[in-house]
């Protein structure tokens, strides 16, 4: 069963990237990812809660342009599996998941510079066919491309499957318990920086009567996640039928006002 949770795990970090780079269907935030593996390693619970932790630090956090960022999507799988064969303890596996999984998600950036780099000479090759009349070749040449891709991930992850939980067993034999529990701490801080980045991008100031009411339901009346995102889905429904009702109205105003300037205008000829 380990060897086809090992697989699986592998499998799902090659497909994550040619995933985001293409069809976008599983995408490779961290709750999706999450998700699939705690169903491939049997514990949703333990997933869903490292995922949302790194969920939460990816906020505000995108790859704009040709830039690469953290792959946190990465940082998560690798994290999740690491930490469920390690320890059945929740806060000692989030620990455990934030050790691994933020330097694995920081050698992503690397790793994707060099998927890009690599992938630009896949794309001179495939022009330099295409001029030939070469159409067959350029075709193959092409496949190199995801599957340069889909190693930038995979291969991290297979040596953490392999690995992995013996270096992590063995880092906690000698790490001081004092170390474990700030990774502890700071795996509570690190998701109001992702929040922090993620304010910096919305219009706070324009919708500030909306954050105040989502903040007081959760902190005050512990309304659950779910319920919040409800009462956030009627607001925007509101406010988009009560702007959609405007628009035509506006739209009826300014044709009227222009029909008057063009009588106008005929009145003095």
């Amino acid at each position: 069963m380990e060897i086809i949770q090992g697989i699986l795990i592998i499998a799902l970090a090659f497909w994550m990237v040619l995933d985001q780079q293409g069809f976008v269907i599983t995408t490779w935030f961290p709750a999706i990812i999450g998700m699939i593996a705690g169903i491939i390693m049997g514990d949703m619970t333990t997933a869903m809660i490292i995922a949302g932790t790194f969920q939460l630090m990816a906020l505000g956090v995108a790859n704009i342009g040709g830039s690469s960022v953290p792959n946190y999507g990465l940082a998560t799988l690798v994290g999740i599996y690491v930490a469920i064969r390690t320890t059945h303890d929740v806060e000692h596996a989030k620990a455990v998941a934030l050790a691994v999984g933020v330097p694995v998600g920081m050698l992503g950036i690397q790793l994707d510079v060099l998927g890009k780099l690599l992938n630009s000479y896949v794309s001179h090759a495939a022009q330099k066919a295409l001029n030939l009349g070469k159409f067959k070749k350029m075709e193959r040449i092409f496949w190199l491309g995801p599957l340069i891709f889909g190693l930038t991930t995979a291969l991290p992850t297979a040596l953490c499957v392999l690995f992995g939980d013996k270096l992590v067993r063995l880092i906690l034999d000698v790490v001081p318990k004092w170390f474990t529990d700030g990774l502890s701490i700071a795996g509570s801080m690190l998701p109001v920086v992702g929040i922090a980045l993620l304010l910096q991008f919305m219009p706070v100031k324009k919708y500030l009567t909306m954050l105040l009411i989502g903040f007081v339901v959760s902190a005050y009346l512990k309304l659950p996640i779910l319920g919040i995102a409800i009462l956030g889905f009627a607001f925007a429904y509101y406010y988009f039928t009560q702007n959609m009702k405007k628009t035509p109205a506006a739209a009826t105003a300014g044709a009227a006002s222009t029909d008057a300037l063009d009588e106008g205008d005929d009145f003095d000829e």
